[in-house]
């Protein structure tokens, strides 16, 4: 049986170069779904990792294809990316890591 992808509209709320009060410097768009409660109470975080969204983004239209679970959080973090590309979870790791790398994290891709 052929599962269908979840079609995602991400809202970006700190899009590419964006700097958190950690200082932390976003080398990707990163947003929420409207709607989608997450972990925290909050709406659903999503990586926009894409060839298509390398540069800021206000909305981001793609599929989800992986979830990073985060074992020292009370949320996770969903992947997000273009219908026609494939992610590997070397290449999540590497465009996460800059947040992640606090965090006690495993990837599964969907």
């Amino acid at each position: 049986m052929i599962m269908q992808k979840l079609k995602l509209r991400v809202t970006i709320d700190r899009p590419i170069g964006f700097e958190d009060s950690y200082g932390n410097i976003y080398p990707i768009n990163y947003g929420f779904v409207p709607g989608v409660i997450g972990g925290d109470g909050e709406e659903q975080d999503v990586y926009v990792i894409s060839k298509h969204a390398i540069v800021p983004l206000e909305v981001f239209e793609g599929i989800l294809v992986a979830v990073i679970q985060r074992k020292n959080d009370n949320e996770d973090k969903w992947i997000v990316t273009s219908e026609d590309e494939f992610l590997s979870k070397k290449e999540i790791f590497e465009k996460t890591r800059f947040l992640e790398q606090y965090f006690d994290s495993a990837i599964e891709l969907l």
